[in-house]
């Protein structure tokens, strides 16, 4: 990775916790993009001590949370009929970054064997309340373990990101799929927002992706991309929050007019809000 302190592709803010301000600085090879500077392991967890970091907590206070909560039940249902279609035979699952466990609790209740891990405590606690299983360290799993390993949003909070690929490629069987999604900064939510685009959320996001920087991280380590698949709701959700960050309240008739106008954009030029990555082994 080739990231010059000189070449950075935009400023922004961490809007949710500290107001601190980050450069994101793009290696041109690969068309991805790195938080600059980056938290340092210790720094990193303060940065995620937010009641509003909703991946981290089943609160449902606000409109705003109860609403992500009705598309986050959707998009479950949606996944697990993703990877099931994929992988009709089912098998060996590993979620990385499973949070609350919503996800894990409805593939294991379809029939996957499955299993977490989640770095954050309070996450892990209320996962292991709905009776999913976690490990502690991916070190502790066999080489060739998985049928399927599933990273959604998370990919983007990894430190090491070289050496997160380099485990997925040991861990997953021969014929296993790894399915990520992530947020993508070439999007019109991202362009029209700019600055204020939420899901550049930094420091939480270290590291910031387009389809090129997927395509060519994962090639390095002999995996293939095998498809690209929208995720509709997210614009919606990224438009509510950017309105927030960019004008302090959230407006709801602007957010689902641009969240409208992203994925009509995604349609014409394939580059959504968020992507699902189906990535094979070869």
């Amino acid at each position: 990775m080739n990231f010059s302190p000189n070449n950075v592709f935009i400023k922004v803010k961490d809007h949710s916790v500290t107001k601190e301000s980050f450069d994101l600085l793009l290696d041109e090879e690969l068309q991805l993009l790195k938080t600059h500077p980056q938290p340092s392991l210790e720094q990193l967890p303060s940065y995620y001590e937010s009641e509003d970091y909703i991946s981290h907590t089943d609160s449902k206070r606000t409109f705003f949370e109860k609403l992500y909560h009705i598309v986050k039940t959707n998009a479950l249902k949606n996944k697990v009929a993703l990877i099931t279609k994929d992988n009709p035979l089912k098998g060996n699952l590993l979620d990385i970054g499973a949070g609350t466990g919503d996800f894990l609790y409805q593939v294991k209740n379809s029939g996957w064997n499955c299993i977490g891990i989640e770095p954050n405590e309070k996450a892990k606690n209320i996962a292991v309340s709905k009776g999913v299983n976690f490990i502690n360290i991916l070190e502790e799993l066999d080489n060739n373990s998985f049928d399927v390993i599933t990273m959604w949003h998370v990919l983007e909070h990894v430190p090491d990101l070289e050496y997160q690929i380099k485990t997925l490629k040991r861990l997953l069987k021969p014929n296993g799929t790894i399915f990520i999604a992530v947020p993508n900064y070439n999007s019109f939510d991202a362009k029209h927002y700019k600055s204020f685009w939420a899901a550049y959320d930094v420091p939480r996001h270290l590291w910031h992706f387009s389809k090129s920087s997927i395509q060519k991280l994962v090639a390095n380590e002999n995996l293939k991309l095998h498809k690209v698949k929208p995720m509709w709701f997210d614009s919606f959700y990224v438009c509510l929050l950017s309105e927030k960050h960019k004008t302090g309240k959230i407006n709801f008739i602007k957010g689902f007019f641009y969240g409208f106008l992203s994925n009509c954009s995604g349609i014409v030029k394939k580059e959504f809000s968020s992507h699902i990555y189906i990535i094979k082994n070869v």
